[in-house]
Order: C-alpha cells, then sequence, then structure tokens
C-alpha cells in the first residue's frame, strides 16, 4: 500500500495512504451538471447535456460513480433482445488511474447479466490505449471495424467493435 509521510517534531512518521471510499448508483437528473462536465474536459466531441437527458428518459441502465460526494465516473448502457451495448464509460480526467473506470465496467458487465444478457457490445477509438487495454483484460474482443465512425480534429476516426459473451452467473 502506498504510504505518505507524516511529519512531526523533528521525525517522520509513515502513514498508509488511503483511498476516500466510493460508490456507484444509479444516474439521475442531479447528476447531469457534473456529469457533461467530465464529459466535457474528456473528449474533444462530447456527447451534449441533452444526451445524457434522454439516455436518462429512454430508461437507459445509467450509472455513477461517487467519491468524496462527486460524480467521478459514469457509464450508460443499453439492454435490448439478449445484448447489451456499452454507450458511454469515463472517468473524470483527475481520477483516473486509480482502478475507477474497471469498477464502473464491472458494475455495467453485473447489471448486463443481471438482465440475463448473452452478449455484450462497445465502440472504442483505436487511439485510446487505455481504454482497449482495459477491455483486453475484461475478455472484450475486436468483431468489426466502423469506418469513420468517431468525429476528429482532422476528419473521422474508425470505431473498434468489441465484443465479449456473458454467462449468467459469471
Amino acid at each position: 500500500m502506498p504510504r505518505k509521510p507524516l511529519v512531526g517534531r523533528g521525525r517522520h512518521v509513515i502513514m498508509p495512504m488511503v483511498k476516500p471510499p466510493t460508490i456507484i448508483r444509479d444516474m439521475n437528473h442531479s447528476d447531469l451538471a457534473m456529469v457533461s462536465d467530465i464529459e466535457r474536459r474528456s473528449y474533444e466531441f462530447p456527447w451534449s447535456h441533452g444526451v445524457f437527458r434522454d439516455c436518462l428518459f429512454a430508461g437507459y441502465h445509467c450509472s455513477v460513480l461517487i467519491r468524496e460526494d462527486r460524480v467521478a465516473g459514469y457509464g450508460i448502457l443499453s439492454v435490448a433482445a439478449g445484448e447489451a451495448h456499452i454507450l458511454n464509460l469515463c472517468i473524470d480526467p483527475s481520477c483516473r488511474s486509480l482502478g475507477y473506470g474497471e469498477r464502473l465496467l464491472d458494475e455495467l458487465l453485473h447489471q448486463a447479466r443481471s438482465a440475463f444478457v448473452q452478449e455484450i457490445f462497445l465502440e472504442v477509438r483505436p487511439s485510446n490505449e487505455t481504454a482497449n487495454a482495459l477491455y483486453r483484460k475484461k475478455g472484450f474482443h475486436q468483431i468489426a471495424a466502423r469506418p469513420s465512425y468517431y468525429q476528429a480534429k482532422v476528419g473521422r476516426e474508425d470505431a473498434a467493435v468489441l465484443s465479449k459473451k456473458l454467462l449468467v452467473g459469471t
């Protein structure tokens, strides 16, 4: 466990660094401002506030990860006809590399299994190496590419379409 030096009276005491507790809960309308802010700070071409609002209205599984009473990440999952689609998964830039993305992904996978989904899909930019590494770690594999799927600074960027077979109870 990482340790942080505590200085006092000419001596050093090593104290373990503790991560703040986090919870994952359903997203609600009062979260939308923080979710939209994280989205804008994370992407050059972010989803609008209205898209997030529409996801809530449509009944998608919308989750937020709360850290220190603030939204630190969110995930949106669509479920239909025995399949699920991860539409968005994002962690606040100030909270990355702390395992929160994996924790949120695990929650989305749990929600999909609870809905008896047999396969889950997502699109990801091939240039997003961190996300791709997480998805590979969790057993996703590429099944296709969507040409010119994402807007980019210059032109468009393809999307890698990833999938994972799910077994209920795994």
